[in-house]
């Protein structure tokens, strides 16, 4: 079956980084600290076929691992804890996230790779090893099925199954595999209503 990966990523911030664009004294760089995915069927029923997430040891330019801010554990619900016992290198939440896939394109809200792939493989120092043909933009697909602009630009992922009304089991909002959920059942939920096409996933007539 062909399939889609839907994924996210929760990356660091202070109260206000978004605001300031990372940019204040204080900022850390908005490098990613966990990576969620699904795993999305394009045949018949539209299942969802497996999960992937991970918790990432985020690192400094200096190699020095970063301290969470108490607002980011508040806002993502991750902790030091998490980071300490279910931590694993960039590199290698990256390979599993590609191994995951097995070769399938990846969707985000937004565009979540640039600071996965870019920001944060340039801060730790690593080749950024998923290349970006492979990376599209969900909104595209809502898009194609006729959500307006205007709620586009004031739904949040972790919003979008409940603007479709979707109903689903509990989701933490700001969690990487949660948000990706959300965005996942409001996709399942437009093909099957016959809104969105699984074509719509072929990156040739997505482009913009």
């Amino acid at each position: 079956m062909k399939t889609a990966i839907i994924f996210d990523c929760e990356f660091l911030c202070l109260e206000g980084s978004q605001q300031r664009y990372w940019c204040a004294a204080h900022d850390p760089d908005p490098v990613v600290a966990q990576i969620g995915a699904v795993k999305l069927g394009l045949g018949s029923g539209f299942p969802i076929l497996d999960s992937y997430k991970a918790y990432v040891r985020t690192v400094d330019r200096f190699g020095a691992q970063y301290t969470l801010d108490p607002f980011f554990t508040t806002l993502t619900g991750i902790t030091e804890e998490n980071i300490k016992s279910e931590g694993i290198s960039l590199s290698d939440a990256i390979s599993g996230l590609d191994r995951f896939s097995d070769g399938a394109r990846f969707w985000s809200w937004g565009k979540d790779e640039l600071n996965m792939m870019a920001i944060s493989c340039y801060v730790a120092g690593i080749h950024p090893s998923i290349p970006a043909r492979r990376f599209d933009n969900a909104v595209k697909l809502l898009l194609a099925a006729g959500m307006p602009i205007e709620d586009l630009a004031r739904t949040p992922s972790n919003k979008l199954a409940d603007y479709y009304g979707v109903q689903h089991p509990p989701l933490l909002g700001h969690d990487a595999l949660d948000d990706a959920l959300s965005v996942t059942y409001a996709l399942q939920h437009l093909m099957k209503v016959g809104k969105l096409r699984p074509e719509a996933f072929d990156s040739t007539r997505t482009r913009g």
